[in-house]
């Protein structure tokens, strides 16, 4: 059975965004270089983990300061649970959360997902900047200004990720993710590809947004 799990902080508050995950890792790693690893489970240090571990932090600073706006945090199961070239087989919990979202129209939603390589390059992805600019560039420019070169300035790949199925429902969503990553799906995305630093620049740039998000 896959399971999503939402936290609200302000749930009284009628002005949201909302922080999103995919708590779930790949159940098979068909990327990895050995074949007698293709059925076996991927650790999902940065994909999956990392973007959790951004939110679990991110819910402890909300929790001693709480911010202006309502805030809340999202983390999606079955993300990574389809056959590789079968779409329609991945994204279950956001597709879940979208068909069954009624009413609920945040002002924008953040995805993260593989965000914590130790060599992190985040570019703008294709979708988000086709489709909610503004909001990519809120983002890009806090970072800049915090002086976090991580956010690159340039227009990236075009991903498949759980921020369309939102977006296709009419639910504002865009994904920061760096997927230049040679680790990806296979039994090597282990901690030690990863960096602290890395998680905590891209947390520190989404604290920033939230506290100065206008009510």
């Amino acid at each position: 059975m896959l399971t999503n799990l939402l936290a609200s902080f302000n749930p009284e508050k009628k002005q949201r965004v909302f922080l999103a995950a995919h708590w779930d890792t790949r159940p098979t790693a068909d990327r990895d270089p050995k074949m007698e690893n293709h059925n076996k489970p991927i650790i999902g240090a940065n994909d999956g983990a990392s973007g959790v571990a951004v939110l679990l932090e991110i819910a402890r600073n909300l929790k001693k300061e709480p911010p202006s706006i309502g805030i809340d945090i999202i983390l999606f199961d079955g993300e990574d649970y389809g056959r590789e070239g079968h779409l329609d087989e991945y994204f279950l919990g956001s597709r879940y959360f979208a068909e069954q979202a009624g009413n609920y129209r945040p002002k924008y939603g953040i995805l993260l997902d593989m965000v914590g390589d130790a060599q992190l390059s985040i570019p703008k992805e294709g979708y988000s900047q086709q489709y909610l600019p503004h909001i990519v560039d809120k983002i890009w420019q806090t970072a800049e200004s915090l002086g976090v070169f991580q956010f690159e300035r340039r227009v990236g790949e075009y991903i498949n990720d759980d921020h369309r199925m939102l977006i296709d429902k009419g639910i504002p969503c865009i994904n920061i993710i760096d997927f230049d990553y040679p680790y990806w799906h296979t039994m090597a995305d282990t901690p030690d590809k990863c960096a602290p630093q890395s998680l905590e620049v891209v947390g520190t740039v989404i604290l920033h947004v939230i506290y100065n998000e206008d009510i």
